[in-house]
């Protein structure tokens, strides 16, 4: 699609998991209780899938429930009017294998917040997608 502003690019896969290699920090969406929620996270990618760390909390309930959860990244240049967004859809699980966590703890993965303690943010969730879509809007 394209007009004065510029054009709205779809993404394929391929493309998607690029970006989504090249950023650390997103969007965890969910419901919980039948009110909409999203929490920023920084994370890392497992293959194709997502993996953030957390306590206890809103995401370590929904995730142990293997409930729906999406996954939001983007940048944008508001100068310019270019920019890119990529969601991955799928279930959250928490991870708990012991081969899966030696892998996901040599990852650079550790936590922003000053007054987060590692071991209060210890559990892995992993978002396995289903769908995994992007668009990107270049600048005429």
């Amino acid at each position: 699609m394209t007009d004065a502003l510029g054009a709205l690019e779809v993404l394929d896969r391929a493309q998607c998991l690029r970006l989504l290699e090249g950023a650390h920090f997103g969007r965890v969406a969910l419901v919980e209780q039948g009110r909409p929620l999203v929490f920023p996270v920084n994370y890392a990618l497992d293959g194709d899938a997502v993996v953030f760390r957390t306590g206890p909390g809103t995401k370590l309930s929904v995730a142990a429930r293997g409930s729906a959860m999406a996954f939001e990244v983007d940048e944008a240049d508001p100068i310019y009017h270019r920019g890119w967004s990529v969601l991955v859809q799928g279930a959250a699980e928490l991870v708990t294998d012991p081969t899966d966590l030696a892998r996901l703890r040599t990852l650079p993965l550790l936590p922003w917040a000053s007054a987060a303690r590692p071991d209060r943010i210890s559990t892995w969730v992993r978002i396995r997608p289903t769908s995994i879509t992007g668009r990107r809007l270049i600048s005429a």
